[in-house]
């Protein structure tokens, strides 16, 4: 198969037609993705939690608590997949966590980004400005796909601050505020019409 044969479509796609979510884990971002879809746009769920929930299905290695760079690996795959089917949409796309994550998880844990993955967050680029969910101890909640603590959520979501302009991304934090009112400042931040309907 040559490479003619097989392209990713998103070079060609403008970078600020993806939005990034991302943040402390626990910090909302689901929530926010949810209303957002409700509100008629394309939203993809994380590839962590993606992942998670096939390697649990088949017993596989690629989960966090087995084998983290296996994990940071098909969650950006993962991620690159999305991208792909994104760029059929016609409006703006909402990404909770990407490609940029996995880096910043390498970076968390002291380890050096292998080459590959470093070069697919500098070529598959999300808008400039990505939004982050700020360390919420009150709604923070563990699950079977969420086994780290808070704690540990907080320190991932400071170094991840670290990679997001490493790599020149703007961070925005969310206020801690009703999900109607973080879709209001996501919607007014970017001057997207709150009415698809305009688009």
């Amino acid at each position: 198969m040559s490479d003619e044969t097989y392209r990713l479509h998103q070079p060609a796609v403008p970078a600020d037609k993806f939005i990034l979510l991302s943040g402390c884990s626990g910090g909302g971002k689901s929530t926010l993705l949810a209303a957002l879809r409700g509100q008629g746009f394309v939203a993809f769920e994380e590839p962590g939690r993606q992942v998670v929930k096939e390697q649990m299905l088949i017993d596989g290695p690629g989960l966090p608590w087995r084998d983290q760079a296996l994990f940071a690996e098909l969650c950006v795959f993962c991620a690159i997949q999305q991208m792909q089917a994104a760029a059929e949409s016609a409006g703006p796309v909402f990404f909770d966590r990407g490609i940029v994550d996995a880096v910043a998880f390498f970076d968390y844990l002291g380890r050096d980004v292998p080459a590959h993955l470093e070069r697919a967050a500098r070529l598959l680029r999300y808008d400039s400005t990505v939004f982050l969910t700020p360390p919420w101890p009150e709604i923070f909640a563990g699950d079977d796909e969420r086994r780290h603590s808070y704690e540990e959520a907080a320190a991932q979501y400071d170094s991840s601050l670290k990679t997001f302009a490493r790599l020149d991304y703007r961070p925005v934090e969310l206020p801690k505020a009703s999900v109607d009112q973080r879709v209001d400042f996501v919607l007014a931040s970017l001057a997207i019409p709150f009415d698809l309907s305009q688009t």
